[in-house]
């Protein structure tokens, strides 16, 4: 089992030449990314030209044609450790601003892009444009990206970092070994913050109230149920059952950026119109877009609230794991494919009241407005840091909201029957 591990993140003190050395190393980590995921593109345009390789992939699966595909792929150059050996002369061109770590973690950011490609799970790869790589990590703390006595070292570089005298978690936590660093750029209230994320081996320490000395976060024990949807969470145990919406605080939020989405977009259409066809679609021509200076203050405050979202969405999810661990250690919950769920649907279907032709989206708004899957994430990393495990039960299997209490039958319902009807008494199909 691997050894376990977790990040304190802390805000790093940067003078005004120290930013733009880091924006620049960015933008060299940039380069580098788009550089290897070119050539893996490239070297995988050869791959299928290749006749044997036309051959084997019509072959029905077996042993000896994944033997045959493997070694095609070693053959042009289609592995992690191919594309290290690629990046070692561009790193090397730019050895005063890029360590030879830094730049091997990059290229395996490329290889993870395009192996989601290669394997079908994505439909293309996406080359990253000025200013949109934020993050660069190291692969040890001996070499290349290193922290130390609270300092950051980077080819020349030494930036302190900034620790609360009352902020006792990060003081604990600094006592740990640190695996690697990451540094991160963000854009917070207009203004270009960087912080270093430092990769600490062990448990994370408990927070302890400092008014009380009692621990914040305590842990429950016995058997708690969940089942999570697209928008809710139900949470069941052996003394009380809850139906809550999750993270209800981003709700006005979204509406604000919904707004200044529209907001936005009307002022890209008037500054561009010869970048829009009659029907309002747009041209797919090397035209130049044209970015007013208000467009761009209205998408640096629609990337602001972005940024308050994932933040409160993340800390709104840690308030509710606790919740739930302070009931119990023996959590269960049922299987959701989230993927399947994001999918349009495949068939066209007709409205039988309107005779209209129904939407083929279903939940992609919803998961990403209330990201259930990050809580499931957050909870399982948190019970394994107490020798515990999220357990999944097969829905399929289980079949509780198709349950009868009363004669132990499960009945088929549509989406829309939220309440069972026993009798004249209703339960709720998720508690």
């Amino acid at each position: 089992m691997a050894e376990q591990s977790y990040i304190l993140t802390l805000p790093l003190l940067t003078e005004k030449w120290q930013e733009d050395v880091l924006f620049k190393r960015l933008e060299i980590a940039r380069n580098i990314y788009n550089a290897s995921l070119g050539e893996l593109m490239k070297r995988h345009k050869r791959l299928k030209q290749d006749e044997m390789y036309r051959y084997w992939i019509q072959q029905p699966k077996s042993k000896e044609r994944n033997q045959a595909l493997r070694e095609l792929n070693k053959e042009y150059g289609l592995s992690e450790y191919a594309i290290h050996t690629y990046v070692k002369p561009i790193q090397h061109h730019f050895k005063k601003n890029m360590d030879s770590f830094t730049a091997q973690k990059i290229a395996t950011r490329s290889w993870l892009t395009f192996e989601r490609y290669f394997y079908g799970t994505a439909k293309k790869v996406v080359f990253k444009r000025r200013g949109e790589l934020h993050s660069v990590e190291g692969k040890s703390n001996t070499s290349g990206i290193r922290f130390k006595d609270r300092t950051l070292y980077w080819n020349g570089l030494e930036i302190s970092v900034t620790v609360r005298e009352r902020d006792n978690y990060a003081h604990m936590s600094l006592k740990d070994k640190v695996k690697y660093c990451r540094i991160i750029h963000k854009v917070v209230r207009g203004k270009e913050r960087y912080f270093v994320q430092l990769v600490l081996g062990g448990v994370p320490p408990e927070k302890i109230d400092r008014e009380t000395g009692e621990v914040k976060h305590p842990r429950g024990i016995g058997k708690v149920g969940i089942d999570i949807g697209t928008q809710t969470i139900a949470v069941v145990t052996t003394t009380e059952a809850k139906l809550l919406e999750l993270t209800p605080a981003v709700n006005t939020m979204e509406r604000e950026k919904r707004i200044l989405q529209r907001k936005s977009d009307r002022q890209r259409r008037a500054n561009n119109p010869h970048k829009y066809n009659e029907d309002g679609t747009i041209k797919r021509t090397k035209d130049r877009w044209i970015a007013s200076k208000n467009y761009l203050k209205t998408k640096s405050l629609l990337s602001e609230i972005n940024r308050k979202i994932a933040d409160i969405r993340k800390q709104e999810h840690n308030k509710m794991v606790n919740w739930i661990l302070s009931l119990g250690d023996d959590i269960k919950v049922e299987t959701m494919n989230y993927k399947g769920l994001q999918r349009r649907a495949k068939e066209t279907t007709v409205n039988e009241r309107t005779g209209r032709i129904n939407r083929k989206k279903r939940y992609g708004k919803s998961l990403m407005k209330k990201a259930p899957s990050m809580l499931l994430t957050i909870l399982d990393n948190k019970l394994k840091y107490a020798d515990h495990q999220l357990k999944k039960i097969e829905t399929s299997k289980v079949k509780a909201s198709q349950f009868n209490h009363f004669s132990g039958d499960c009945v088929k319902k549509t989406l829309n029957e939220r309440w069972n009807d026993f009798n004249g008494m209703k339960v709720q199909r998720d508690l």
